[in-house]
């Protein structure tokens, strides 16, 4: 009973192809871009398109380096910078306030999650003119604490809700044979949940990180000169007034999105077994 069902015959083959399908849909729109970026700007609009550059065309990936009002590492600077901050203050945060929810009962318990739960549905939107008077009587407006603390907003509710799980999944006879040991309950979170913990940590930590690298709301709001502002703001620099280098905005597109990449294909692990991991306990 408790046996995985193995697919063989005609229903597995169906089910490969149906796979395979799926994920070319998925993964076309990033071929594109990189193909894309390669096309020199005539190519880019000739009818029939071209699914691979007749003419490699490595101009726009050469302009990203150039000097000028744009500096391309100087925004990799500040993008991670903005990223590294705003997931330090997430999972320094949202890390005792999940082990006080699963551990603590209170009143208004409930409330607090529904709460968490309905500031990830808010739009950015709605939060630019309120965070902008704070930002501005804080004395942090157009300066990377800006960012950074409109960035955490968005990583402590997901960190809170996934840590929740994991704190309340670990038994508490763990607890009680750290106190038992000489810990008191600060260091036993410390020295004993928190590694138990650690998976759902790094999950925490890598997805408030992409979602610091990849705002742009907050970025171009928050940081008025240029040379502060993120490396999201710089797809402003390829739109001009009378028309778009849509092979340079590819390029950059390609550049922004290569530690995304990186950090999806050497964490994948950690992510998924955190994920699944949290989930043995609601």
């Amino acid at each position: 009973m408790g046996e995985d069902k193995k697919i063989t015959g005609k229903k597995n083959i169906l089910l490969c192809i149906a796979s395979i399908f799926i994920f070319c849909v998925l993964l076309f729109p990033l071929y594109w871009i990189v193909v894309t970026s390669l096309k020199t700007e005539t190519e880019i609009f000739q009818i029939p398109p071209t699914f691979w550059p007749e003419v490699l065309n490595l101009k726009s990936y050469a302009a990203q380096v150039e000097t000028g009002d744009f500096n391309m590492f100087q925004s990799f600077g500040n993008s991670f910078l903005i990223s590294i901050g705003a997931t330090l203050v997430a999972v320094v945060l949202a890390v005792p306030a999940s082990y006080g929810i699963a551990k603590y009962h209170f009143r208004g318990k409930k409330l607090m999650l529904l709460g968490f739960l309905v500031t990830q549905m808010l739009p950015v939107a709605v939060l630019l003119t309120p965070m902008f008077i704070m930002f501005r009587n804080m004395h942090v407006y157009n300066t990377p604490w800006a960012a950074i603390l409109a960035d955490a907003t968005i990583g402590i509710p997901f960190s809170v809700l996934i840590l929740k799980n994991y704190f309340a999944s670990i038994p508490g006879e763990l607890e009680e044979a750290a106190c038992i040991d000489g810990c008191n309950r600060f260091t036993a979170f410390l020295r004993v949940l928190i590694p138990v913990a650690k998976p759902g940590v790094m999950v925490c930590a890598i997805f408030s990180f992409l979602y610091a690298w990849g705002d742009l709301a907050y970025g171009m709001t928050f940081i008025l000169d240029q040379q502060k502002r993120p490396i999201t703001a710089g797809i402003f620099n390829f739109m001009g007034q009378y028309g778009t280098k849509w092979s340079y905005l590819t390029a950059f597109a390609v550049v922004t999105i290569l530690p995304v990449a990186l950090i999806f294909i050497f964490m994948q692990k950690y992510i998924i077994s955190g994920i699944t991991s949290g989930a043995v306990k609601g």
